[in-house]
């Protein structure tokens, strides 16, 4: 069962062959945590949404405010019977017609969801490698730091990653500063500085990113910049983690020959779910 412009159905009746996120990556998403039916950082997500298609020319039904978003998404969660918590996903696509250059600006939203195990934020302290990926790179411009379809590099790196028995890696921009996990933003500590990479270095504009840059900046004790990450850097950092919406923080303990420990990332998980409740 998935949500197609609003109508619960099993079948779209979708041409793929003619679908242009399919065929060109023509399309735009956000992955969303439901705990309870309700959104995590709701409004957060819908502008980041909202912003993503304006930047690429695709036309925004009227209809589509973010009390809709959150009524949509509720509307599927309920009808597969996810009591708890939720990985929803929202995937806007423009209409089919045209090749590079579109026929229409106007999109289509399909909405997924699936259950999943823990409503609130763990951490993770088994052990968490990470290398960098050198194979490709991303480039820093506006559309690096947009959730589009088109991930080839996070796919690569992630096929490099299982094939190096690696638990993730991370990717490097074109000026080869490391930017970002292949699925979720970085965050590095050294001392009592905590930095992740700016936006304009070409990394995804997280919402957990947002959250944990939030939530640290009223850390007593913690400075908080966001500066360019050299691979150098990685290996004079006390602390190493990885933030996105579905995991929350997930600590890196290895990388290479040296090894990292937790504290900061535990402390900051505790105060997230303390956040997540007063939601």
């Amino acid at each position: 069962m998935i949500n197609y412009n609003g109508n619960l159905t099993d079948n779209t009746n979708l041409t793929l062959e003619q679908n242009r996120g399919f065929l060109y990556g023509d399309a735009v998403f956000e992955t969303l945590k439901v705990i309870d039916g309700k959104i995590l950082f709701a409004e957060d997500h819908y502008f980041r949404l909202m912003a993503s298609m304006r930047i690429i020319r695709m036309e925004i039904p009227m209809y589509f405010t973010m009390e809709y978003m959150e009524e949509q998404v509720k509307a599927l969660t309920e009808n597969l019977e996810i009591s708890a918590s939720a990985r929803a996903r929202v995937t806007f696509f423009r209409k089919r017609g045209g090749l590079y250059l579109p026929t229409t600006n106007d999109a289509e939203f399909i909405i997924t969801a699936e259950a999943i195990a823990e409503p609130l934020y763990s951490l993770n302290e088994d052990t968490y490698e990470v290398d960098l990926f050198k194979d490709f790179y991303v480039t820093k411009q506006l559309l690096s730091t947009l959730k589009t379809t088109n991930k080839m590099v996070q796919i690569t790196g992630s096929i490099f990653a299982y094939e190096n028995g690696l638990n993730n890696c991370l990717l490097i921009n074109d000026d080869k500063n490391v930017i970002e996990a292949l699925q979720g933003n970085i965050f590095m500590l050294k001392g009592n500085k905590l930095v992740t990479p700016p936006i304009t270095d070409g990394c995804l504009n997280g919402i957990m990113r947002k959250q944990i840059l939030s939530i640290a900046r009223k850390t007593e004790g913690i400075e908080v910049s966001e500066e360019s990450i050299s691979p150098f850097d990685l290996q004079k950092a006390d602390e190493i983690f990885i933030t996105n919406v579905i995991k929350g923080i997930q600590p890196i303990t290895k990388y290479r020959k040296k090894e990292y420990g937790n504290a900061l990332a535990s402390e900051l998980i505790k105060k997230l779910n303390v956040l997540i409740r007063l939601g």
